[in-house]
């Protein structure tokens, strides 16, 4: 027994059991426990054959199922008594739902049962696998695909929603978050494979749903400070530029050195501030506040023929959805026409480029306000066709 005890600790030494950390024993712990008391038991049968005696079978099968008993059991059963521990204690944890039953979901659930992240009670698994409904991950069943999720969240009392699916398309994103925005849970969402690894742990890589999650495709990337460039040395005309887009965008261009900014409105009290505004902070901008109508095709004329820009930044328009719905005439009038004299004028005084800003979703309008954008875009793309044409020489 003496030598079989100083071999066994020595060998289980050399498996690093003795090293290990109760609290998160798990698969390497029990397949090295595994195979150190087979090696141990194997150790066993050839010295006791050898020096002492042979000893009947069931002592090798009984010591070596006791051996392996004990050692995996003494680990695991903290890990146990920790987990009883805290099903059995009073909580304030908030029913959760985790969308995902994979590998990002898995990590999460892990990472909500340890004690430090103690703040969420998973109740169940979102999954559109059916090979996964009726299964269980880490304790927590999946009920179903995402045609389950508002039901499931009426079942189970669900609080707060995990959207563990960092592989998934914009628009799978957006299909999701659309059903989950129908109950009152707060939302939270794992983006990135590249951020759980930046920050050890899906738990801290967590983050409120933003508008890009719900645009069902990439974000378009603008090089601002190419465009931004050109400007240098141009005569610049912003119609509507004392309003909230317009006044944003004189500001852009002032402070890249263009050759003189005309800031067109038919409001004088918008365009006054910003000018004063402008005039504090760029004193050196060469600047013209005109107070004029897109729709006045006489005041767009004379502006011009005086001043010949290069660039045109159409901001000028009603925007206003609800007035809108109650006044569309005047929604027609100044958005399309506004556009259309404006647009038409800028060609016949050679504008090198006319940019429409087209605040709306106007692809598929449901408002007059839209409806009107819609109209807008079409006048300049027709536009452009004309002008391309035209330098084509047809």
């Amino acid at each position: 027994m003496p030598v079989l005890s100083v071999l066994s600790i020595l060998i289980f030494w050399i498996f690093r059991l003795y090293q290990s950390v109760w609290r998160f024993a798990g698969i390497s712990e029990l397949v090295r426990s595994f195979f150190a008391c087979l090696i141990s038991v194997a150790l066993n049968v050839v010295i006791t054959s050898l020096f002492y005696r042979r000893m009947p079978i069931s002592y090798y099968i009984i010591g070596g199922l006791f051996t392996v008993l004990s050692i995996t059991g003494i680990r695991f059963s903290y890990r146990a008594v920790r987990m009883l521990q805290r099903i059995n204690r009073p909580s304030a944890k908030i029913p959760t739902m985790i969308i995902g039953a994979g590998s990002t979901g898995k990590l999460l659930i892990g990472e909500l049962q340890k004690e430090p992240h103690g703040l969420a009670s998973v109740r169940c698994f979102i999954d559109d696998n059916p090979n996964k409904r009726g299964r269980y991950l880490g304790g927590v069943p999946v009920v179903g695909g995402r045609e389950e999720i508002l039901s499931a969240v009426q079942q189970f009392d669900i609080r707060q929603i995990y959207l563990a699916i960092p592989s998934a398309t914009p628009k799978q994103r957006r299909d999701l978050l659309a059903i989950c925005k129908e109950t009152a849970c707060d939302l939270k969402i794992v983006p990135s494979y590249t951020q759980i690894l930046q920050n050890d742990s899906p738990i801290s890589s967590l983050r409120p749903v933003n508008v890009q999650d719900l645009l069902g495709r990439d974000p378009i990337q603008v090089d601002l400070s190419e465009i931004l460039s050109s400007l240098q040395g141009k005569t610049i005309l912003v119609t509507g530029g004392g309003g909230s887009i317009g006044s944003e965008l004189c500001r852009q261009i002032a402070a890249h050195c263009p050759k003189k900014l005309i800031i067109f409105d038919v409001y004088e009290n918008n365009a006054y501030d910003i000018g004063q505004e402008l005039q504090r902070r760029f004193p050196n901008l060469q600047l013209e506040l005109l107070i004029g109508s897109v729709r006045d095709v006489r005041r767009l004329v004379e502006v011009f023929d005086t001043y010949r820009p290069d660039i045109v930044y159409h901001a000028a328009a009603h925007k206003h959805v609800p007035l809108m719905e109650d006044s569309p005439c005047e929604a027609i009038k100044n958005n399309v026409l506004g556009t259309y004299f404006t647009a038409w004028i800028a060609k016949l005084y050679d504008c090198k480029r006319f940019v429409l800003i087209s605040t709306d979703k106007a692809v598929n309008p449901t408002n007059i306000m839209g409806a009107s954008k819609r109209l807008c875009e079409m006048i300049i793309q027709g536009l452009n066709r004309i002008c391309e044409r035209e330098r084509a020489g047809e």
